[in-house]
Parts: C-alpha cells; sequence; structure tokens
C-alpha cells in the first residue's frame, strides 16, 4: 500500500512544507573551580540548552527545496563577566538560508559572517546510507531506518577560573535517519538527503531533529526560489 502511494504521489506534481524542531547538547562545561556557584552554573546551561532548541521550515517541491530558521521574539540574555562568567550577546534568529536542487545534486547557502554575506555555492555530498527494513511511526507517516558512519573533529569547551580551555579529538559518529515513502522526495531538514522519502527525523548523536508537522499541496508544483545575494565562494572557501 505504501509503494502504491508513493508511485502515485510521485506522478503528480506537489509541494508542501514541513516544520522540524531541533535539539543540541551543548559542548560547554562550566568546571567545579569556576568561580560560579553551583546555582549560576545550573542557569548558564539552562540558558544554553534554551538557545539549542530551535525551530526549522522546509518548503518543497519534488526536486528543490528552501530550509530556514523561525525568527525568534525573544533571545536569551546571558550574564555578564561578572563572577566568572562570560559575556555573550545573541540575535532574534539566524538569517541563513539553505537551497537544494536535489535533481542537479548542489546547493546555494546565504550566511551573514562578520558582517558580510556570502552565497556558498557547491555539490550535494553524497552519502552512503545504509538501509533497513525496521520501521516507525511519525505522526501518521510509517518512516524506514537508515544510518551512516565518519569520523568528525570533536571540540569540547570548558571555562576554569574565568579561562577557556579547548579540547580537539576524532570520533565515529553514527548517524540515524527515519524516512517515509508515502513522501517520495530525495530531502529532508539541513543538508540531509539521499533517501527514497522525506526525512522526517535525524539523530547523530549530539543534535536531534524532528518533524512536528507537515502541509502538502498534491496538485502544486509550487516554485522554490534559490536565494540570490552574496559573494559567491565554494564551501571550502568558506570554511577555511
Amino acid at each position: 500500500l505504501v509503494l502504491s502511494f508513493a508511485f502515485t504521489f510521485q506522478a503528480q506534481n506537489f509541494s508542501g512544507k514541513a516544520i522540524y524542531k531541533t535539539n543540541s547538547k551543548s559542548g560547554i562545561k562550566f568546571g567545579k573551580n569556576s568561580k560560579m556557584t553551583d546555582k549560576q552554573r545550573e542557569q548558564m546551561q539552562a540558558k544554553l540548552r534554551k538557545m539549542n532548541q530551535k525551530t526549522f521550515h522546509l518548503e518543497f517541491n519534488k526536486n528543490e527545496s528552501t530550509y530556514k530558521q523561525e525568527a525568534k521574539l525573544n533571545a536569551p540574555s546571558m550574564p555578564t563577566a561578572k563572577g566568572g562568567m562570560m559575556v555573550m550577546s545573541f540575535g532574534s534568529g539566524d538569517n541563513s538560508i539553505l537551497y537544494k536542487n536535489t535533481k542537479k545534486n548542489r546547493f546555494s547557502e546565504k550566511k551573514e559572517l562578520m558582517g558580510k554575506v556570502f552565497l556558498i555555492k557547491d555539490d550535494l555530498k553524497k552519502v552512503d546510507w545504509e538501509m533497513t527494513t525496521e520501521t516507525k511511526n511519525i505522526g501518521n507517516y510509517t518512516c524506514y531506518k537508515a544510518t551512516y558512519t565518519k569520523e568528525v573533529e570533536d571540540i569540547k569547551m570548558s571555562f576554569i577560573n574565568g579561562e577557556s580551555k579547548e579540547e580537539k579529538s576524532m570520533k565515529t559518529v553514527t548517524t540515524t535517519a527515519w524516512y517515509t515513502p508515502q513522501i517520495p522526495i530525495n530531502n529532508g531538514p539541513g543538508k540531509y538527503q539521499g533517501l527514497p522519502g522525506l526525512i522526517l527525523e535525524v539523530n547523530d548523536g549530539r543534535t536531534t531533529i524532528v518533524c512536528t508537522e507537515i502541509e502538502l499541496n498534491a496538485s502544486e508544483d509550487k516554485e522554490i526560489e534559490e536565494p540570490k545575494k552574496g559573494k559567491v565562494v565554494s564551501l571550502e572557501t568558506f570554511t577555511k
């Protein structure tokens, strides 16, 4: 039934919108030897957890999509440097826009850095997903599990006696995705894609992304606008 529905859906023009909630674990730790009290440490960790909870909107048609963060009305304020606390300020939301064209296997991402606007253009990275027959339901959709592993650089920050310390190491990370063939598009949140159905959930060990709402228009192939403004650079150049 799922395959039959997917085939029928794929033969039509359609578009849609998916809302994702993200939650990331903080890589910042506050040592017991710092000048902060236990209550201050708890308050800081609570603020960091809140900042790492974000909402994103994915608008898509069969081959294209845009992914951007929902603006927040109230950004959490951070304590001042008194008592060993660190001064940090955050805006009301990320203005980045990620455009993907899965048919042409490319992306364009508008990002702001140091007051300058960049337009990162590059190929989508191929992921060697290992697909399984394990299933679970997310909302009204039957989802299948897929995983892949990779080596990544792990950076941990700590603050002790008012000084920051950075520790780097390499570790193997397994990313788990759940996709539904009931929405037969090769797409998902962020740069995740490459599966025979819309990805509704991702977990890489540090960040969890879960789809909470889907709106589908089975008769309309909505035009997706690619960002145009910004200095064009490759992903490698922007990272450097």
